[in-house]
């Protein structure tokens, strides 16, 4: 596809953005050595609650559930930073992020013990940036910008 100026360089700061965004929250997630997701998972809400909680109930299952969150979030959010197999990176993003909203999702009537940072009804923050890495699949520019466009460049040599 061929994009203007104006829109390549949106489609780069929006992928940007919510690259670092990710990348920065594995990072906190990393280096604070007190971090564990055992209250935001005890507070879920919504149908898969009871999902959430047994990710809880055994230490070895929260170990691995805290790790691959890390983890996760630091693969994922350098991989759409740098375009490194981003389209991959960003099917993980939303499906990570989904996992996120399914746990605390805005719903009439389901209250949290932690504040969400506003108020919302179907649309929080976390669908908007599952939505904005969907028009980044839709409409990628690691091929321009990124390190995929060199990866891409050798396969066809």
């Amino acid at each position: 596809m061929k994009y203007t100026t104006w829109q390549k360089t949106w489609l780069l700061i929006l992928r940007l953005s919510i690259g670092w965004h990710l990348l920065y929250e594995g990072l906190a997630k990393l280096t604070n050595p007190n971090w564990s997701s055992v209250a935001y998972l005890m507070d879920s809400e919504g149908f898969l609650k009871n999902f959430y909680e047994w990710m809880v109930s055994s230490p070895g299952i929260l170990k691995v559930v805290d790790f691959a969150n890390i983890w996760g979030l630091i693969a994922i959010g350098l991989g759409i930073f740098i375009g490194l197999f981003t389209r991959v990176a960003i099917i993980a993003g939303i499906l990570l992020l989904s996992l996120y909203y399914l746990s605390h999702p805005p719903f009439v009537g389901l209250e949290y013990s932690f504040p969400s940072g506003g108020n919302y009804l179907f649309v929080n923050s976390i669908l908007i940036e599952i939505l904005a890495l969907a028009v980044l699949f839709k409409f990628p520019t690691q091929f321009e910008y990124g390190i995929d466009k060199f990866i891409c460049k050798s396969s066809k040599n």
